[in-house]
Protein backbone atom coordinates (compact mmCIF):
# COMPACT_ATOMS: atom_id res chain seq x y z
CA UNK A 1 0.00 0.00 0.00
CA UNK A 2 1.49 3.32 -1.09
CA UNK A 3 0.45 6.64 0.37
CA UNK A 4 1.05 9.27 3.01
CA UNK A 5 2.68 8.09 6.25
CA UNK A 6 2.82 11.45 8.00
CA UNK A 7 2.22 15.13 7.38
CA UNK A 8 3.43 18.46 8.66
CA UNK A 9 2.75 22.12 8.05
CA UNK A 10 4.38 25.43 8.74
CA UNK A 11 2.83 28.88 8.90
CA UNK A 12 5.08 31.78 9.94
CA UNK A 13 4.39 33.27 13.35
CA UNK A 14 3.84 36.81 12.09
CA UNK A 15 0.48 37.90 10.63
CA UNK A 16 -0.12 41.19 8.88
CA UNK A 17 -3.60 42.69 9.09
CA UNK A 18 -4.66 43.57 5.55
CA UNK A 19 -6.26 46.77 6.81
CA UNK A 20 -2.73 48.04 7.59
CA UNK A 21 -1.76 47.51 3.95
CA UNK A 22 -4.82 49.39 2.74
CA UNK A 23 -4.25 52.26 5.17
CA UNK A 24 -0.76 52.69 3.74
CA UNK A 25 -1.43 52.06 0.04
CA UNK A 26 -5.18 52.32 -0.50
CA UNK A 27 -4.79 55.85 -1.89
CA UNK A 28 -3.08 54.32 -4.93
CA UNK A 29 -5.66 51.63 -5.64
CA UNK A 30 -8.94 52.19 -3.74
CA UNK A 31 -10.40 49.02 -5.25
CA UNK A 32 -8.19 46.94 -2.93
CA UNK A 33 -10.56 47.91 -0.10
CA UNK A 34 -12.59 44.83 -1.03
CA UNK A 35 -9.55 42.68 -0.18
CA UNK A 36 -8.67 44.45 3.08
CA UNK A 37 -10.20 41.77 5.30
CA UNK A 38 -8.55 39.28 7.61
CA UNK A 39 -4.79 38.80 7.78
CA UNK A 40 -1.96 37.23 5.81
CA UNK A 41 0.91 35.09 7.08
CA UNK A 42 4.26 36.81 6.64
CA UNK A 43 7.63 35.07 6.68
CA UNK A 44 10.03 36.58 9.20
CA UNK A 45 13.17 38.48 8.28
CA UNK A 46 15.18 35.23 8.56
CA UNK A 47 12.75 33.03 6.62
CA UNK A 48 12.16 32.09 3.00
CA UNK A 49 10.50 29.26 1.10
CA UNK A 50 13.41 26.92 1.85
CA UNK A 51 13.40 27.45 5.63
CA UNK A 52 9.62 27.06 5.70
CA UNK A 53 9.84 23.78 3.76
CA UNK A 54 12.48 22.57 6.23
CA UNK A 55 10.22 23.51 9.17
CA UNK A 56 7.26 21.64 7.66
CA UNK A 57 9.55 18.69 6.99
CA UNK A 58 10.75 18.71 10.61
CA UNK A 59 7.14 18.56 11.80
CA UNK A 60 6.35 15.81 9.30
CA UNK A 61 9.32 13.57 10.18
CA UNK A 62 9.26 13.99 13.96
CA UNK A 63 9.88 10.61 15.57
CA UNK A 64 11.13 9.04 12.32
CA UNK A 65 14.68 7.67 12.26
CA UNK A 66 16.85 9.76 9.94
CA UNK A 67 18.28 6.65 8.32
CA UNK A 68 14.80 5.63 7.12
CA UNK A 69 14.32 8.77 5.03
CA UNK A 70 14.86 8.29 1.31
CA UNK A 71 14.97 11.84 -0.02
CA UNK A 72 13.23 15.14 -0.65
CA UNK A 73 11.16 16.54 -3.50
CA UNK A 74 10.60 20.28 -3.09
CA UNK A 75 8.04 22.32 -5.03
CA UNK A 76 8.12 26.12 -5.07
CA UNK A 77 7.99 29.10 -7.42
CA UNK A 78 10.25 31.11 -5.08
CA UNK A 79 13.30 28.89 -4.76
CA UNK A 80 16.23 30.85 -3.27
CA UNK A 81 18.77 29.31 -5.67
CA UNK A 82 18.62 28.89 -9.45
CA UNK A 83 21.83 26.85 -9.60
CA UNK A 84 22.20 25.00 -6.33
CA UNK A 85 19.73 22.31 -5.45
CA UNK A 86 17.30 23.66 -2.89
CA UNK A 87 15.89 20.21 -2.08
CA UNK A 88 19.40 19.09 -1.21
CA UNK A 89 19.65 21.84 1.41
CA UNK A 90 16.27 20.78 2.85
CA UNK A 91 17.50 17.17 2.97
CA UNK A 92 20.56 18.34 4.91
CA UNK A 93 18.40 20.35 7.33
CA UNK A 94 16.28 17.25 7.95
CA UNK A 95 19.42 15.33 8.88
CA UNK A 96 19.22 12.85 6.01
CA UNK A 97 22.11 10.66 4.92
CA UNK A 98 23.99 11.54 1.75
CA UNK A 99 22.75 8.55 -0.25
CA UNK A 100 19.23 9.92 -0.81
CA UNK A 101 17.30 11.24 -3.80
CA UNK A 102 16.42 14.92 -4.18
CA UNK A 103 14.90 17.20 -6.81
CA UNK A 104 13.44 20.68 -7.19
CA UNK A 105 10.07 21.31 -8.85
CA UNK A 106 9.25 24.81 -10.01
CA UNK A 107 7.84 26.98 -12.81
CA UNK A 108 4.18 26.48 -11.88
CA UNK A 109 1.86 26.82 -8.91
CA UNK A 110 1.12 23.12 -9.25
CA UNK A 111 4.77 22.31 -8.57
CA UNK A 112 3.79 21.22 -5.04
CA UNK A 113 1.41 18.51 -6.24
CA UNK A 114 3.89 17.59 -8.98
CA UNK A 115 6.46 16.89 -6.25
CA UNK A 116 3.92 14.83 -4.28
CA UNK A 117 2.86 12.78 -7.32
CA UNK A 118 6.50 12.13 -8.20
CA UNK A 119 7.20 10.93 -4.66
CA UNK A 120 4.15 8.65 -4.70
CA UNK A 121 5.09 7.17 -8.08
CA UNK A 122 8.73 6.70 -7.03
CA UNK A 123 7.61 4.68 -4.02
CA UNK A 124 5.03 2.74 -6.07
CA UNK A 125 7.73 1.77 -8.60
CA UNK A 126 10.01 0.48 -5.86
CA UNK A 127 12.73 2.95 -6.79
CA UNK A 128 12.52 4.88 -3.52
CA UNK A 129 10.80 4.83 -0.16
CA UNK A 130 10.00 7.23 2.66
CA UNK A 131 10.26 10.29 0.45
CA UNK A 132 9.48 13.74 1.85
CA UNK A 133 7.41 15.79 -0.60
CA UNK A 134 7.19 19.42 0.46
CA UNK A 135 6.00 22.72 -0.97
CA UNK A 136 6.46 26.30 0.15
CA UNK A 137 6.12 29.74 -1.35
CA UNK A 138 6.97 33.29 -0.36
CA UNK A 139 5.61 35.30 -3.31
CA UNK A 140 5.63 39.08 -3.60
CA UNK A 141 3.19 41.54 -5.10
CA UNK A 142 4.02 45.17 -5.78
CA UNK A 143 3.03 47.71 -3.15
CA UNK A 144 -0.64 48.60 -3.52
CA UNK A 145 -1.44 45.60 -5.74
CA UNK A 146 -4.17 42.99 -5.19
CA UNK A 147 -1.42 40.35 -5.02
CA UNK A 148 0.17 42.11 -2.06
CA UNK A 149 -3.18 41.84 -0.29
CA UNK A 150 -3.84 38.19 -1.09
CA UNK A 151 -0.45 36.42 -1.10
CA UNK A 152 0.47 34.61 2.12
CA UNK A 153 3.49 32.50 3.13
CA UNK A 154 3.25 28.87 4.21
CA UNK A 155 4.56 25.34 3.69
CA UNK A 156 3.46 21.72 3.93
CA UNK A 157 5.28 18.39 3.87
CA UNK A 158 4.27 14.74 3.51
CA UNK A 159 6.19 11.54 4.18
CA UNK A 160 5.38 9.07 1.40
CA UNK A 161 5.99 5.37 1.93
CA UNK A 162 4.56 1.87 1.66
CA UNK A 163 4.11 1.03 5.36
CA UNK A 164 1.99 2.52 8.16
CA UNK A 165 0.12 4.58 5.57
CA UNK A 166 -2.50 6.98 6.98
CA UNK A 167 -3.91 7.94 3.55
CA UNK A 168 -3.67 5.48 0.70
CA UNK A 169 -2.92 6.89 -2.74
CA UNK A 170 -5.64 5.84 -5.18
CA UNK A 171 -4.49 7.65 -8.31
CA UNK A 172 -4.24 10.98 -10.10
CA UNK A 173 -5.24 12.83 -13.25
CA UNK A 174 -3.35 15.78 -14.71
CA UNK A 175 -4.06 18.54 -17.20
CA UNK A 176 -1.27 20.60 -18.75
CA UNK A 177 -2.13 23.83 -20.53
CA UNK A 178 -0.07 26.97 -21.06
CA UNK A 179 -2.75 29.12 -19.49
CA UNK A 180 -1.03 32.31 -18.31
CA UNK A 181 -2.70 33.87 -15.30
CA UNK A 182 0.43 34.78 -13.32
CA UNK A 183 3.86 35.19 -14.85
CA UNK A 184 7.28 36.07 -13.51
CA UNK A 185 10.40 36.18 -15.68
CA UNK A 186 13.96 35.33 -14.75
CA UNK A 187 14.75 38.81 -13.47
CA UNK A 188 11.37 39.71 -11.97
CA UNK A 189 10.98 40.17 -8.23
CA UNK A 190 7.22 40.72 -8.28
CA UNK A 191 4.32 38.69 -9.64
CA UNK A 192 2.55 39.97 -12.75
CA UNK A 193 -1.10 39.02 -13.08
CA UNK A 194 -3.45 39.12 -16.06
CA UNK A 195 -7.08 40.27 -15.82
CA UNK A 196 -9.18 38.71 -13.03
CA UNK A 197 -12.09 37.91 -15.33
CA UNK A 198 -9.74 36.03 -17.67
CA UNK A 199 -8.37 33.99 -14.75
CA UNK A 200 -11.82 33.19 -13.36
CA UNK A 201 -13.73 32.45 -16.55
CA UNK A 202 -11.12 30.70 -18.68
CA UNK A 203 -8.88 29.44 -15.90
CA UNK A 204 -10.55 28.18 -12.76
CA UNK A 205 -13.98 27.65 -14.29
CA UNK A 206 -12.71 25.44 -17.11
CA UNK A 207 -9.54 23.75 -15.92
CA UNK A 208 -10.62 22.69 -12.41
CA UNK A 209 -13.85 20.92 -13.54
CA UNK A 210 -11.84 19.29 -16.33
CA UNK A 211 -9.36 17.87 -13.80
CA UNK A 212 -12.04 16.83 -11.31
CA UNK A 213 -14.21 15.13 -13.92
CA UNK A 214 -11.15 13.50 -15.48
CA UNK A 215 -10.22 11.92 -12.15
CA UNK A 216 -13.80 10.77 -11.51
CA UNK A 217 -14.09 9.19 -14.96
CA UNK A 218 -10.64 7.56 -14.81
CA UNK A 219 -11.42 5.76 -11.56
CA UNK A 220 -15.20 5.45 -11.98
CA UNK A 221 -16.03 7.49 -8.92
CA UNK A 222 -18.63 10.11 -8.01
CA UNK A 223 -18.13 13.48 -6.36
CA UNK A 224 -20.37 12.35 -3.52
CA UNK A 225 -17.82 9.65 -2.62
CA UNK A 226 -15.47 12.28 -1.20
CA UNK A 227 -15.58 13.55 2.37
CA UNK A 228 -13.41 16.52 1.38
CA UNK A 229 -12.58 18.13 -1.95
CA UNK A 230 -9.60 20.49 -1.94
CA UNK A 231 -8.93 22.90 -4.76
CA UNK A 232 -7.01 26.12 -5.31
CA UNK A 233 -9.09 29.20 -6.08
CA UNK A 234 -8.86 32.35 -3.97
CA UNK A 235 -11.81 34.14 -5.61
CA UNK A 236 -14.62 33.74 -3.06
CA UNK A 237 -17.57 34.23 -5.50
CA UNK A 238 -15.90 31.91 -8.00
CA UNK A 239 -15.51 29.22 -5.35
CA UNK A 240 -19.24 29.32 -4.66
CA UNK A 241 -19.88 29.01 -8.37
CA UNK A 242 -17.44 26.10 -8.70
CA UNK A 243 -18.88 24.31 -5.67
CA UNK A 244 -22.26 24.37 -7.38
CA UNK A 245 -20.84 23.35 -10.76
CA UNK A 246 -18.92 20.42 -9.23
CA UNK A 247 -21.93 19.33 -7.17
CA UNK A 248 -20.26 19.85 -3.80
CA UNK A 249 -22.17 20.05 -0.56
CA UNK A 250 -21.08 22.91 1.75
CA UNK A 251 -19.23 20.59 4.14
CA UNK A 252 -17.33 18.85 1.32
CA UNK A 253 -15.32 21.89 0.21
CA UNK A 254 -12.21 22.33 2.37
CA UNK A 255 -11.62 25.79 3.84
CA UNK A 256 -9.07 27.67 1.69
CA UNK A 257 -7.83 29.71 4.70
CA UNK A 258 -7.64 32.91 2.66
CA UNK A 259 -8.58 35.20 5.55
CA UNK A 260 -6.09 33.55 7.93
CA UNK A 261 -3.05 32.83 5.73
CA UNK A 262 -3.64 34.06 2.19
CA UNK A 263 -3.00 32.62 -1.26
CA UNK A 264 -0.11 30.23 -0.57
CA UNK A 265 0.99 29.59 -4.15
CA UNK A 266 2.46 26.13 -4.74
CA UNK A 267 1.76 25.21 -1.09
CA UNK A 268 -1.95 26.06 -1.27
CA UNK A 269 -3.51 22.66 -1.94
CA UNK A 270 -1.01 20.80 0.22
CA UNK A 271 -1.55 23.01 3.27
CA UNK A 272 -5.28 22.43 2.80
CA UNK A 273 -4.60 18.67 2.60
CA UNK A 274 -2.65 18.81 5.86
CA UNK A 275 -5.59 20.63 7.46
CA UNK A 276 -8.04 18.03 6.14
CA UNK A 277 -5.96 15.15 7.53
CA UNK A 278 -6.11 16.69 11.02
CA UNK A 279 -9.88 16.05 11.10
CA UNK A 280 -10.06 12.97 8.85
CA UNK A 281 -11.30 9.58 9.93
CA UNK A 282 -10.78 6.11 8.52
CA UNK A 283 -12.63 5.54 5.25
CA UNK A 284 -12.75 9.19 4.22
CA UNK A 285 -11.85 9.87 0.62
CA UNK A 286 -10.04 13.15 -0.10
CA UNK A 287 -9.57 14.78 -3.48
CA UNK A 288 -6.74 17.31 -3.90
CA UNK A 289 -6.68 19.63 -6.91
CA UNK A 290 -3.94 22.16 -7.63
CA UNK A 291 -4.06 24.94 -10.24
CA UNK A 292 -1.29 26.51 -12.31
CA UNK A 293 -0.68 26.05 -16.06
CA UNK A 294 -3.15 23.20 -15.81
CA UNK A 295 -4.21 21.09 -12.85
CA UNK A 296 -3.24 18.00 -10.89
CA UNK A 297 -6.00 16.00 -9.22
CA UNK A 298 -5.13 13.33 -6.64
CA UNK A 299 -7.28 10.87 -4.71
CA UNK A 300 -6.53 9.49 -1.23
CA UNK A 301 -8.45 7.19 1.12
CA UNK A 302 -7.78 7.55 4.85
CA UNK A 303 -6.85 4.33 6.67
CA UNK A 304 -7.17 3.11 10.26
CA UNK A 305 -3.57 4.24 10.89
CA UNK A 306 -4.76 7.85 11.08
CA UNK A 307 -5.81 7.27 14.69
CA UNK A 308 -2.38 5.90 15.61
CA UNK A 309 -0.33 8.75 14.18
CA UNK A 310 1.24 10.81 16.94
CA UNK A 311 0.09 14.40 17.09
CA UNK A 312 1.79 16.79 14.68
CA UNK A 313 2.25 20.54 14.64
CA UNK A 314 -0.25 20.91 11.87
CA UNK A 315 -2.24 23.78 10.44
CA UNK A 316 -4.45 24.36 13.51
CA UNK A 317 -1.41 24.57 15.84
CA UNK A 318 0.30 27.09 13.61
CA UNK A 319 -2.85 29.18 13.20
CA UNK A 320 -2.98 29.49 16.99
CA UNK A 321 0.76 30.21 17.26
CA UNK A 322 0.55 33.75 15.91
CA UNK A 323 1.83 37.23 16.65
CA UNK A 324 0.60 40.36 14.94
CA UNK A 325 3.14 42.23 12.85
CA UNK A 326 2.81 45.69 14.27
CA UNK A 327 4.04 47.66 11.26
CA UNK A 328 3.49 47.28 7.52
CA UNK A 329 6.91 48.86 7.00
CA UNK A 330 8.58 45.86 8.67
CA UNK A 331 7.13 43.59 6.01
CA UNK A 332 8.51 45.86 3.27
CA UNK A 333 11.94 45.84 4.89
CA UNK A 334 12.07 42.11 5.55
CA UNK A 335 11.27 41.31 1.92
CA UNK A 336 13.75 43.90 0.56
CA UNK A 337 10.90 45.76 -1.13
CA UNK A 338 12.18 49.13 0.14
CA UNK A 339 15.85 49.95 0.90
CA UNK A 340 16.72 50.94 4.45
CA UNK A 341 19.87 52.17 6.19
CA UNK A 342 21.37 49.32 8.24
CA UNK A 343 24.46 51.22 9.43
CA UNK A 344 28.17 50.80 8.85
CA UNK A 345 28.24 47.41 10.58
CA UNK A 346 26.08 46.00 7.77
CA UNK A 347 28.82 46.74 5.23
CA UNK A 348 30.97 43.81 6.34
CA UNK A 349 31.92 41.58 3.40
CA UNK A 350 30.13 38.30 4.14
CA UNK A 351 32.14 36.01 1.88
CA UNK A 352 31.04 32.37 1.84
CA UNK A 353 33.96 29.93 1.83
CA UNK A 354 32.50 26.88 0.15
CA UNK A 355 35.40 24.61 1.12
CA UNK A 356 34.62 25.27 4.78
CA UNK A 357 30.87 24.84 4.21
CA UNK A 358 31.53 21.50 2.53
CA UNK A 359 33.75 20.22 5.34
CA UNK A 360 31.19 21.25 7.98
CA UNK A 361 28.13 20.48 5.89
CA UNK A 362 26.51 18.14 8.41
CA UNK A 363 27.11 20.60 11.23
CA UNK A 364 25.80 23.63 9.33
CA UNK A 365 22.76 22.08 7.66
CA UNK A 366 21.83 19.20 9.94
CA UNK A 367 23.03 20.71 13.25
CA UNK A 368 25.16 17.63 13.86
CA UNK A 369 27.85 17.68 16.52
CA UNK A 370 29.55 14.72 18.14
CA UNK A 371 29.24 12.75 21.35
CA UNK A 372 32.08 10.98 23.08
CA UNK A 373 31.59 7.21 23.20
CA UNK A 374 33.67 6.96 26.39
CA UNK A 375 32.12 9.62 28.64
CA UNK A 376 28.94 10.58 26.72
CA UNK A 377 29.77 14.30 26.44
CA UNK A 378 27.98 16.01 23.50
CA UNK A 379 29.91 18.80 21.75
CA UNK A 380 29.42 21.22 18.89
CA UNK A 381 30.91 21.61 16.36
CA UNK A 382 31.97 17.97 15.93
CA UNK A 383 35.37 17.21 17.43
CA UNK A 384 38.03 14.51 17.21
CA UNK A 385 39.18 15.10 20.80
CA UNK A 386 36.67 14.99 23.65
CA UNK A 387 36.16 18.43 25.23
CA UNK A 388 35.59 16.91 28.68
CA UNK A 389 38.83 17.70 30.61
CA UNK A 390 38.51 14.48 32.61
CA UNK A 391 38.25 12.37 29.45
CA UNK A 392 40.20 13.63 26.41
CA UNK A 393 39.42 10.56 24.28
CA UNK A 394 40.67 10.79 20.68
CA UNK A 395 38.68 9.65 17.62
CA UNK A 396 36.03 7.94 19.73
CA UNK A 397 33.01 9.99 18.67
CA UNK A 398 29.56 9.32 17.24
CA UNK A 399 27.41 11.82 15.29
CA UNK A 400 25.00 13.69 17.57
CA UNK A 401 22.07 15.68 16.17
CA UNK A 402 21.23 18.72 18.29
CA UNK A 403 18.29 19.92 16.14
CA UNK A 404 15.74 17.64 17.80
CA UNK A 405 17.07 17.81 21.38
CA UNK A 406 15.37 19.58 24.29
CA UNK A 407 17.15 22.66 25.60
CA UNK A 408 16.67 25.76 27.72
CA UNK A 409 17.98 29.31 27.97
CA UNK A 410 21.03 29.77 30.19
CA UNK A 411 21.49 33.49 29.46
CA UNK A 412 20.29 36.07 26.93
CA UNK A 413 20.68 39.68 25.89
CA UNK A 414 19.19 42.17 23.44
CA UNK A 415 21.77 43.98 21.31
CA UNK A 416 20.62 47.25 19.71
CA UNK A 417 24.00 47.83 18.05
CA UNK A 418 24.14 44.54 16.14
CA UNK A 419 22.92 44.44 12.53
CA UNK A 420 19.33 43.21 12.59
CA UNK A 421 16.23 43.44 10.38
CA UNK A 422 14.15 43.17 13.54
CA UNK A 423 16.08 44.89 16.34
CA UNK A 424 17.19 44.27 18.95
CA UNK A 425 19.26 41.25 17.95
CA UNK A 426 18.57 38.65 20.64
CA UNK A 427 21.09 35.93 21.42
CA UNK A 428 22.44 33.99 24.36
CA UNK A 429 23.66 30.66 25.72
CA UNK A 430 21.62 27.49 25.31
CA UNK A 431 21.92 24.45 27.60
CA UNK A 432 21.02 21.13 25.96
CA UNK A 433 19.43 18.34 27.96
CA UNK A 434 22.04 15.62 28.35
CA UNK A 435 24.92 18.05 27.96
CA UNK A 436 26.22 20.68 25.62
CA UNK A 437 26.20 24.47 25.67
CA UNK A 438 26.14 26.83 22.68
CA UNK A 439 25.69 30.54 22.00
CA UNK A 440 22.89 31.01 19.46
CA UNK A 441 20.68 33.65 17.90
CA UNK A 442 17.04 33.66 19.04
CA UNK A 443 14.11 34.19 16.69
CA UNK A 444 10.30 34.48 16.74
CA UNK A 445 10.32 36.19 20.13
CA UNK A 446 10.60 39.52 21.91
CA UNK A 447 13.02 40.40 24.68
CA UNK A 448 10.32 40.98 27.30
CA UNK A 449 8.96 37.44 27.03
CA UNK A 450 12.27 35.63 27.72
CA UNK A 451 13.59 34.26 30.99
CA UNK A 452 16.44 32.02 32.12
CA UNK A 453 15.34 28.39 32.13
CA UNK A 454 12.81 28.89 29.33
CA UNK A 455 12.48 25.92 26.98
CA UNK A 456 13.57 26.37 23.37
CA UNK A 457 13.26 24.41 20.14
CA UNK A 458 15.41 24.84 17.05
CA UNK A 459 14.57 26.15 13.58
CA UNK A 460 16.57 26.24 10.34
CA UNK A 461 16.81 29.91 9.36
CA UNK A 462 18.68 32.45 7.27
CA UNK A 463 21.94 33.36 9.01
CA UNK A 464 22.83 36.18 6.64
CA UNK A 465 22.35 37.36 3.07
CA UNK A 466 25.41 38.22 1.02
CA UNK A 467 23.85 40.83 -1.28
CA UNK A 468 27.09 41.38 -3.17
CA UNK A 469 27.12 37.78 -4.44
CA UNK A 470 23.40 37.00 -4.07
CA UNK A 471 24.05 34.12 -1.66
CA UNK A 472 22.00 33.10 1.37
CA UNK A 473 23.72 31.31 4.24
CA UNK A 474 21.64 29.19 6.58
CA UNK A 475 22.07 27.92 10.12
CA UNK A 476 19.94 27.07 13.14
CA UNK A 477 18.37 29.45 15.63
CA UNK A 478 16.71 28.96 19.00
CA UNK A 479 12.95 29.50 19.18
CA UNK A 480 11.59 30.08 22.70
CA UNK A 481 8.65 27.77 23.34
CA UNK A 482 5.53 29.86 23.93
CA UNK A 483 2.22 28.56 25.23
CA UNK A 484 -0.17 28.02 22.33
CA UNK A 485 -3.82 28.28 23.30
Amino acid sequence: MVGIRSYGAYIPRYRLNRRKIFEAMGWLNPATAALAQGEKAVAGSDEDSLTMAAAAGMNCTAGIERGELGGVYFGSTTLPFKERQNAGIVAGALGMDDDVRSADFSGSLKSGTAALISALEAVASGGANNMVACAADCRLGKMGSPQEMTFGDAAAAFLVGDKDVIAEYKGSFSVTEDFVDHVRGMYSKFDRQWEDRWIRDLGYEKLIPRAVNGLLEKYQMKIGDFAKVIYSCHYVPERKKLNKKLGLEPDQAQDILLDKIGDMGSAQSLVMLAAALEDAKAGDKIMVVSFGNGCDALCFEVTDNISRLKSRKGVSWHLANRAELDRYEKYLTWRFIVPVEMGLRSEEDLTTRWSLVTRLNKAVLGFYGSRCLKCGTPQFPPQRVCANPTCGAVDEMEPWRFADKNAKIASFTGDNLAVSMNPPQIYGNILFDGGGKLMMDFTDCDLASLYVGMQVSFSFRIKYFDSRRDIIRYFWKAVPVMEVK
